[in-house]
């Protein structure tokens, strides 16, 4: 069977970025250092934390993914690069207005990253193809909305969107290393 061009080039990177994976993985991480930070320093911090670890995300989880044998790089013909480059203009947006919200009211700043997060998930599903994409990023953003909704604390908010995060790292870890196999 035949593939078409958008399954060859979602399948180009689902090899290389390991299914995205270590991507998940190192977000989980970083959700969880911050959870960390704002339990022992408090939100300001853990603020920081997210938004600098969350800048780390990418270029830690290049090596991880090198690490597990992966090339971490497309060719420059998948059209699909170009997505990947748009939504993280949007997320980078998305961090700017998380932030502002953070100086008018601080408790409101884990649950719109929640929600930001959890839309880029919703991208990421066309540019791997695989629907546990769609999952990872409904569950944010109910995640986000119960937060928002039962004015959660902001170290159980950053908790929880850390525990979504390292869960679906796990699933999508064994349902990549099935696939290669």
């Amino acid at each position: 069977m035949k593939l078409s061009i958008s399954e060859q080039q979602q399948q180009e990177m689902r090899h290389a970025y390991y299914d995205g994976a270590p991507g998940i993985l190192v977000s989980g991480l970083v959700w969880m250092a911050a959870t960390l930070v704002c339990y022992q320093l408090g939100i300001n911090q853990a603020v920081w934390t997210l938004l600098i670890g969350g800048a780390l995300i990418y270029p830690i989880s290049l090596i991880v993914t090198k690490a597990l044998g992966r090339a971490a790089k497309t060719s420059k013909a998948n059209a699909l690069n170009q997505l990947g480059m748009a939504s993280t203009i949007w997320l980078i947006l998305c961090c700017a207005m998380a932030y502002g919200l953070f100086l008018l009211k601080p408790g409101l700043f884990f649950p719109a990253m929640m929600a930001t997060i959890g839309c880029r998930y919703l991208i990421f599903a066309s540019l791997y193809g695989r629907s546990i994409y769609w999952l990872i990023g409904v569950s944010l953003i109910l995640a986000a909305n119960l937060v928002f909704f039962l004015a959660l604390t902001p170290v159980v908010a950053a908790g929880l969107g850390g525990l979504i995060e390292l869960l679906f790292a796990v699933l999508v870890f064994l349902k990549a290393t099935k696939s290669a196999q």
